[in-house]
């Protein structure tokens, strides 16, 4: 797999610094809208639009089982495979995030195109 890697903060301090405890940021990244968030197990990003009715789930909550909450139906999703774990067969698009020397970075799947 191909992977565009940007560079979302400088610095891993200013990243956690940035993203408090169960809260959510909302990044758009080469036409994608990605949720990033901050758990007690640590930082996870997935797309924004719930696959079920299309809320942002960065407007959602974060349970006790790391899993994002829809704000609008509650459909629930494991936040490190993307899986749903209430509602219904849906998967949500899962992004890496990688910490470096020189910053943090998320990665978006390159399109066959791209490659």
């Amino acid at each position: 797999m191909s992977y565009h890697w940007i560079k979302i903060f400088e610095t891993e301090k200013s990243f956690e610094n940035y993203i408090q405890l169960n809260t959510f940021i909302l990044f758009e990244l080469k036409g994608e809208k990605i949720c990033i968030t901050r758990t007690e197990k640590g930082f996870y990003a997935v797309q924004d639009k719930c696959p079920h009715n299309g809320a942002s789930l960065s407007k959602g909550f974060c349970s006790k089982n790391n899993e994002i909450v829809c704000p609008l139906h509650r459909y629930s999703f494991d936040l490190e495979s993307g899986k749903a774990t209430s509602g219904g067969a849906y998967t949500l698009n899962t992004y890496p995030i990688n910490v470096k020397n020189d910053g943090v970075y998320i990665g978006i799947k390159a399109k066959w195109w791209e490659m």
